[in-house]
């Protein structure tokens, strides 16, 4: 009796929507003595190329109805691919039926992927739905020792190579692999379908869910070198780099934190940022002044970090921020002759946002952790002016007011504990991630005195409630006027209290912004 060593390949059933090296394949094996048969177009690019080939119809001696959408879901397809050789009781049931076995399946699917990419309309994506091919993919996938499955075009000539040189036999090492691969395959497909479902369902924490995902880039190493690491889904739709040195696992992380902090602004904007913390941030009439803004905030920390604007990046530009070491800049375009100049620095990543898609695609986050993963909505939303709550005596002048929602669109993007300084049109200090609310204060209060900036005036905002009064006091030390914060904590009255003894105004948005 043979074994899946030594099982000859007999007969193949061919039915592919990617038709890459398809013909020229089946030619191969059918030199080497594979009968084959397959459907619809397959079948008429093989028999075109004058490929030796049947219909399916000749197995299951049914037409295909139903536009198509009915042909391989049948017994004598499905019997030729599940039946287990090593069975007699098997073998006895494909002879009663007048079945014959299915040594090869050579399947891709249905261009689904293709169809959601191109904004397909929603009919087009349904009957791009494939079902015939999942089923026979899993049933071979299942059957593996006996029937051999094939979803990759990469894997032809692996396959032809190890059939020739063992006399139409594959080693069922490699046929676990290939059902490994198909499974794969098969899982990716169905989330692609259950996650465009999903949007349009109002239900955010499904109880059961799937994320499609294909590997993007393959990455020299992780946040370490010692770490190994991929990039996966869809990144080049919303992020396309121009020029540099390929983009590590951070450069990656910075610059989707980056991108993230100017998207709640209109005028023009830049943002520099270091391991994810923005370290200035800007707005002019124009992206110099924006950046000259930015970077007055903290000239040493932006060095070897991340730069990003919400508008084309020009020559005038260009020759700001040219003799500036930063790992990437970042923009909607850049012209030809910031191009010319930029990229005279070899090293140095350009990267072109599609912010508009950014945008539309913060949606949900997931974060591993042991044993699991978190899934949460992102922290897109922002709290309209008329929706906050003065909570002081003392009401908030008009620049005020400014600078206060100016602060609260950045402190979401600052690590916990987090506190900024701004005033109305840019960030003066940056207190981030402290395991104390009053030492992230006290830390942006001695960068602001190194980078030679005053606070009087400024405004203070904090991405959680101030636990003791202690946080205002430390703003009021620093010069502040003004406090924006979520509130919430049970000394509210205090901190409330500790603001009116001191002439502050301060606003409660009733919205936390915590980012560990």
């Amino acid at each position: 009796m043979n074994t899946p060593d030594t099982l000859k390949i007999q007969r193949a059933l061919i039915s592919v929507s990617d038709k890459r090296g398809i013909v020229e394949f089946a030619r191969k094996i059918n030199q080497l003595g594979v009968e084959i048969f397959s459907t619809g177009g397959t079948k008429a690019k093989l028999a075109e190329a004058g490929v030796p080939v049947k219909s399916v119809s000749e197995l299951t001696k049914f037409p295909e109805i139903l536009n198509g959408r009915v042909k391989t879901l049948h017994p004598a397809v499905h019997g030729g691919l599940l039946a287990d050789l090593g069975k007699d009781e098997h073998i006895k049931q494909l002879k009663e039926h007048e079945l014959a076995s299915i040594d090869m399946l050579v399947v891709n699917l249905y261009p689904f992927e293709q169809a959601l990419k191109r904004n397909a309309g929603h009919d087009e994506l349904i009957e791009n739905i494939d079902i015939g091919g999942p089923t026979m993919l899993r049933s071979a996938a299942k059957n593996y020792k006996w029937t051999l499955p094939i979803v990759d075009p990469d894997d032809y000539e692996m396959i032809y190579t190890v059939m020739e040189g063992g006399c139409r036999t594959v080693p069922e090492e490699t046929r676990k692999e290939l059902a490994g691969k198909v499974f794969a395959h098969t899982a990716y497909y169905d989330s692609l379908i259950a996650d465009y479902f999903r949007d349009s369902t109002s239900r955010e924490m499904p109880e059961k869910t799937t994320i499609p995902l294909r590997v993007f880039q393959m990455l020299r190493y992780g946040e370490n070198p010692h770490q190994n690491a991929a990039l996966y889904g869809n990144y080049g739709r919303i992020f396309k780099q121009l020029h540099g040195k390929e983009l590590s696992y951070n450069n990656i992380i910075d610059i989707d934190g980056a991108s993230r902090v100017i998207l709640d602004f209109d005028k023009p904007t830049v943002a520099l940022v270091k391991h994810t913390n923005p370290c200035g941030v800007g707005v002019a009439d124009n992206l110099q002044d924006a950046y000259k803004k930015a970077f007055a905030t903290d000239t040493v920390s932006p060095y070897g970090g991340i730069f990003v604007m919400n508008r084309p990046c020009n020559l005038e530009m260009a020759e700001t921020v040219h003799d500036i070491f930063a790992e990437v800049l970042i923009a909607p375009s850049f012209t030809d002759n910031a191009l010319e100049l930029l990229t005279k620095k070899k090293n140095r990543r350009l990267i072109v946002a599609d912010f508009v898609k950014l945008r539309k695609s913060l949606k949900t986050e997931v974060r591993s952790v042991a044993g699991g993963f978190l899934m949460q909505n992102s922290d897109t939303k922002v709290v309209p002016r008329q929706d906050m709550k003065v909570v002081t005596k003392r009401q908030p002048t008009e620049e005020e007011w400014d600078a206060l929602e100016f602060g609260w669109k950045i402190v979401k993007h600052v690590k916990s504990n987090a506190i900024v300084y701004t005033g109305p049109d840019r960030t003066l200090a940056i207190g981030a991630g402290q395991m104390s609310r009053v030492d992230s204060s006290r830390i942006a209060v001695e960068k602001s005195k190194l980078m030679g900036l005053d606070l009087a005036g400024s405004a203070m905002a904090s991405d959680a409630f101030f636990p003791f009064a202690d946080g205002v006091v430390e703003a009021v030390k620093a010069g502040a006027t003004c406090v924006i914060q979520p509130g919430g904590s049970i000394r509210d009255e205090e901190v409330i209290k500790a603001a009116d003894e001191n002439n502050v105004a301060m606003v409660f948005t009733g919205q936390r912004h915590f980012r560990h």
